[in-house]
């Protein structure tokens, strides 16, 4: 393996990773690859196991977050893992590599908060470790959870022809992660709002076991790097392309006015953001009417179509008004940054 990790890039690292261990695997299992591994569980239910770190520095700010929110969130990240291969979470095992001169009251709050999604979720907190660290606070989550064989959800499912659609609205993550960078008024209403689902992420875990429960929808994934980065994820498993309108991509009254405000386009925001952690799914066209409004019935708001699958392998396209544009920002890549120009990738 030659080259240096900003070459290859995050995502042909764990390609290259998977290739490496993908005879080890039991028949019936599936490793690297998608949101979580699957294995073998009780009755014929498939066992899900997700694992995803944060490190301050990388994933947060220790000055601009709250410790509770932090332990919130390092939860959610997680949860909206299982959520996303159709499942529901059951255990977690927290690990931390912190310094001994960190106050308890820091440590105590951070349980606070983990201890509050561990409620509103189900979830139960069954172990990890502690270890101490001369560098920055770091903390890794193992969340396990099940799902019925028949319902697991995979990023290769989805197929041309497929409607492209997302459980919520996108971006506001990545507008209050600008509010931090940029130094903007943190009480002003807008801002505090983009701020807290900055911080308090929402994963849909309810969404995702009722998705998944409907055959007409396929593919599924979280949206935790942006769209742009996530539907290449998709693309790639499935062999096929997608294209993604912007004007369909959902945005909120908050991040609309912010963008205004501050000059950002919140569509290539919305696009290339990521840390939103709703859905990024795929439908079979001919239900999409049928899944769309059982949706809205179930929980009150749209499921939003934004673009389609097609069968132009691993190109993501993006239109506005029909004609094709390009992104000045792609989605996360840990080893390569935020991209920059290009419209296919």
């Amino acid at each position: 393996m030659s080259g240096s990790l900003r070459e290859l890039g995050e995502f042909g690292f764990i390609d290259r990773v998977a290739g490496l261990f993908a005879s080890h695997l039991p028949e019936g299992t599936l490793g690297i690859g998608d949101d979580c591994a699957v294995l073998e569980g009780p009755g014929g239910a498939a066992r899900l196991v997700t694992t995803d770190s944060v490190i301050e520095g990388v994933h947060f700010l220790r000055s601009a977050i709250s410790s509770r929110d932090l332990g919130y969130k390092s939860l959610a990240v997680n949860l909206s893992d299982i959520a996303a291969m159709g499942g529901r979470p059951q255990e977690a095992f927290l690990s931390m590599g912190v310094s001994k001169d960190t106050e308890i009251s820091y440590l105590e709050q951070f349980l606070q908060g983990f201890h509050e999604l561990c409620d509103e979720s189900g979830t139960r907190l069954m172990g990890g470790d502690t270890t101490g660290s001369t560098g920055p606070l770091f903390v890794s989550v193992t969340v396990l959870g099940t799902a019925p064989r028949g319902q697991v959800r995979l990023r290769s499912m989805a197929r041309p022809g497929d409607a492209v659609c997302v459980t919520g609205r996108l971006g506001d993550s990545g507008g209050g992660l600008r509010v931090l960078l940029d130094d903007l008024p943190r009480d002003e209403p807008d801002n505090a709002r983009l701020l807290e689902r900055h911080h308090r992420p929402r994963p849909h875990i309810e969404e995702g076991p009722w998705l998944a429960g409907r055959p007409a929808v396929r593919a599924m994934m979280d949206v935790s790097d942006g769209i742009d980065s996530d539907s290449m994820r998709i693309a790639e498993r499935a062999e096929c392309g997608i294209d993604i309108n912007l004007e369909s991509v959902p945005i909120s009254d908050e991040l609309g006015r912010a963008a205004a405000r501050y000059g950002w386009d919140p569509y290539e925001m919305a696009a290339s953001g990521g840390e939103d952690y709703c859905l990024l799914v795929t439908v079979d066209p001919e239900r999409l009417a049928d899944v769309t409004l059982a949706f809205q019935d179930r929980f009150g708001r749209p499921l939003f179509a934004v673009g389609r699958v097609t069968d132009a392998p691993r190109r993501i396209r993006y239109f506005r008004e029909g004609e094709a544009v390009r992104l000045g920002r792609h989605g996360w890549d840990h080893f390569r940054g935020d991209e920059e120009e290009g419209e296919t990738r």
